[in-house]
């Protein structure tokens, strides 16, 4: 079990299984520091993808695509998709086991826009070159704080949306009657 406590979220909270993690990240606050100034916002929705889920990028192995997720938990995992968006991903398990959390919503602190994966990178400012920062370093650009943590009763489980196969599966998580969590 992880404690959790104030400041920036540390590896082990990471290593634990994935859909463990997916639902103690909502609550959490996602940090992004360019220049002297943070952006941040508080996470109320993910999305879970595990190894021998058929819609993980790592489902069939590693590749140069989806190597980050056999890396050790605690590294941001940023890719672009239908040539448009950039995802934010943590990377969860211990190393050599992929998985990974999908943030997909923030209610925002300092910064709008952020009901869906691809807005809350753009009001992040979220690309590629942040593809494994080790969102566990209190120098890093990209980070995760301990923050306000929900009750049970405070989280949705459904299924995933945006994608095609293993829809079905109930890995996403969200905060109920949260203004900013993606619209089906």
């Amino acid at each position: 079990m992880y404690n959790f406590g104030m400041g920036i979220i540390h590896r082990d909270f990471y290593n634990r299984d994935t859909l463990v993690v997916a639902k103690d990240l909502l609550g959490c606050k996602l940090c992004r520091r360019i220049g002297g100034k943070v952006l941040e916002g508080i996470i109320v929705e993910t999305e879970a993808y595990k190894q021998n889920d058929p819609a993980c990028h790592a489902y069939r192995g590693k590749t140069p695509r989806s190597a980050t997720l056999f890396k050790m938990p605690g590294l941001s995992y940023v890719y672009f998709i239908y040539g448009m968006y950039h995802c934010v991903n943590v990377t969860t398990e211990p190393e050599e086991t992929a998985g990974a959390v999908l943030i997909r919503a923030l209610d925002p602190i300092n910064i709008e826009n952020t009901n869906g994966p691809g807005k809350l990178c753009r009001a992040l400012e979220i690309t590629k070159e942040l593809n494994e920062v080790d969102v566990t370093d209190n120098e890093s650009s990209l980070w995760i704080e301990d923050c306000k943590k929900y009750s049970e009763s405070d989280i949705v489980t459904t299924t995933r949306i945006g994608i095609k196969v293993a829809a079905d599966y109930p890995w996403r998580f969200y905060i109920k009657n949260n203004k900013f969590v993606s619209k089906l």
